[in-house]
């Protein structure tokens, strides 16, 4: 019989377990960057919706100073409430003549904050007081956002937000903390007719538009409001603090019918 040849087996080098491997590795970091896109993602998105949110919450804040202006429902009609509501007991008032803009003028001067009740003198110095948190630089934010001081919505207009239990407008009606929710200040500004510069308006005085004041002062406004996601404190301050802060200024002329 024919004998057949002794057969050699050849070691194994271990390639294939190496490629394995590789792959393996090459997989689990595709799922590590996909996760960390899809959460950074996430967390632009999540800080647009806050801002939106706190934006629209500003924007209700303007057009709430403004019915406290004129004195007015959200339909129009006249006003008529108690207490701050429609400021029938609050002390400080728009004016509604001329003399009366001086002695607001003077009383609102004496406060700390130059504000009571939501209305203000033309503030000197640092405007944006949002952005200071030193005492000794100027008004702060947190003297500002107190209630003797700032207006919260619907506190001198009686406007709801809705629902108590489910709110239009969430971040408005959270009232829990001075940097919560929102709020407004109104500065009252003389404004003199004599002092408009032709210069500026093409045409001449002819083209001027009549603002027809009736005192002849101007309002400027300004809402801040507050967006839901916080952050934990710094060393410097107490509680969560929000991360997004919106700041809406709207200068605002009351005109009055000639009749």
């Amino acid at each position: 019989m024919q004998r057949m040849p002794p057969i050699h087996h050849r070691r194994q080098q271990g390639v294939a377990l190496f490629v394995v491997i590789v792959f393996v590795m090459l997989s689990m970091l595709l799922a590590l960057w996909a996760s960390r896109t899809s959460l950074f993602n996430e967390l632009v998105v999540g800080n647009d919706a806050d801002y939106q949110r706190a934006f629209e919450a500003a924007q209700a804040l303007i057009q709430d100073a403004e019915l406290d202006i004129r004195g007015e429902n959200a339909d129009g009609s006249f006003c008529v409430g108690a207490g701050n509501v429609c400021r029938t007991s609050t002390p400080d008032k728009f004016p509604l003549e001329a003399k009366d803009v001086g002695p607001l003028l003077a009383t609102l001067d004496q406060q700390p904050t130059k504000c009571r009740n939501g209305l203000c003198v033309k503030r000197t110095g640092k405007l944006d007081f949002w952005n200071n948190n030193d005492a000794t630089q100027g008004v702060t934010l947190a003297q500002m956002a107190d209630n003797t001081v700032g207006a919260r919505y619907g506190q001198f207009t009686g406007a709801v937000l809705g629902d108590e239990d489910k709110p239009a407008n969430p971040i408005l009606a959270d009232t829990s903390e001075p940097n919560r929710g929102g709020w407004y200040w109104i500065e009252v500004l003389p404004y003199d007719e004599g002092s408009k510069n032709s210069n500026l308006i093409v045409g001449g005085p002819s083209n001027l538009l009549p603002l027809n004041l009736t005192p002849s002062v101007v309002y400027r406004i300004t809402a801040v409001a507050f967006g839901r996601k916080t952050r934990p404190p710094r060393a410097s301050e107490t509680g969560a603090q929000p991360v997004t802060v919106v700041v809406l200024q709207q200068t605002y002329a009351r005109q009055r019918a000639k009749d």
